[in-house]
């Protein structure tokens, strides 16, 4: 699959790039891609809940009133979770929330959104670019020259690039990551991918 690449201008640089068919150019596998975005989902919870049952309580142990003989319920301490202020039954526990999946199936996910995206006439290549310092206004610009500010841009780099980064952070909706990094969430999430002509090369590399 053969993509016009441009400049971050938005203008033609008359130059084409192929973009690997094993990549960009599969059937996607939808299951493989729920399984990943949900792996990923999964890993974003803390896991750090918690609620103090009875034992943890801070109270007195000493049972209220004796078993049998007053007309009354059998109650224990206190901490009774029947009481207000008692501990609570069953509450929530910190936990771990992680769900494992294979690193094939993930490969496969990340191909299978990025092949989504190209069907879709959702990607854009553009030279390699660098910013001096971090200016929001030029990458602001760019989105704008490349019409795609509003349709939640993810500009994958070759590699990290820092004041790149820092300039993308502010603007909303609008994503920056390196290939290496890139996930399936990432992709399916974005609305447009802005591919710089470097990151098809890395991308290759941690897909294929």
């Amino acid at each position: 699959m053969n993509v016009n690449i441009v400049n971050i201008k938005g203008e033609a640089t008359g130059r084409t790039i192929e973009l690997p068919e094993n990549v960009f150019g599969i059937e996607p596998h939808e299951h493989s891609v729920w399984l990943d975005v949900k792996r990923y989902l999964a890993a974003q919870r803390q896991g750090t809940h918690k609620s103090k049952e009875r034992s943890e309580m801070s109270g007195s142990t000493r049972k209220l009133h004796k078993q049998k003989g007053t007309g009354g319920s059998r109650k224990g301490d206190i901490n009774n979770p029947l009481y207000r202020g008692g501990g609570r039954v069953f509450g929530p526990r910190p936990r771990n929330y992680d769900i494992q999946v294979n690193a094939k199936v993930r490969r496969l996910a990340r191909r299978s959104a990025l092949s989504a995206k190209a069907k879709a006439g959702q990607i854009i290549v553009v030279e390699d670019f660098r910013f001096e310092a971090p200016k929001t206004r030029e990458f602001q610009a760019m989105l704008n020259a490349l019409q795609v500010a509003d349709k939640k841009p993810l500009t994958v780099l070759g590699a990290y690039d820092k004041n790149v980064y820092l300039s993308c952070r502010n603007i909303s909706k609008a994503e920056i990551a390196p290939a290496k990094d890139l996930n399936t969430y990432q992709i399916m999430n974005a609305g447009v991918l802005v591919l710089a002509e470097s990151a098809i090369e890395a991308i290759k590399e941690t897909c294929a």
